[in-house]
């Protein structure tokens, strides 16, 4: 899976969190630059955007959730931490064995 990174000047161990998912990084924008603000107009290959909540202003993270919404792509809005990543995550997408998981259903 690929993941096109919004916000955070430095990603720290967020690398490393992402890699033990199965996720790679395509691309990571500060949000900074004054095109990163705008939307999108396309990202080929992405399957998740992570938004960085506490580096992003409202306007910012409104065009990537639109834009994410119109290309039906999965988004995440998180702050820039392991654990927030980690939780967001595992809201998304289940990695821990259907045995053991508090949230299978059992019959």
């Amino acid at each position: 899976m690929n993941a096109y990174l919004v916000g955070a000047d430095v990603l720290g161990n967020i690398p490393d969190l992402l890699q033990q998912y199965g996720i790679q990084i395509q691309q990571h924008v500060s949000g900074r630059h004054a095109s990163h603000q705008r939307k999108p107009k396309s990202m080929s290959g992405v399957d998740l955007i992570i938004l960085f909540t506490d580096f992003l202003g409202h306007n910012v993270m409104r065009h990537y959730r639109e834009f994410a919404n119109e290309q039906n792509i999965r988004f995440v809005a998180c702050r820039r931490s392991v654990c927030s990543l980690s939780q967001s995550l595992e809201k998304i997408s289940c990695q821990k064995s259907c045995d053991t998981c508090p949230n299978r259903k059992l019959h």
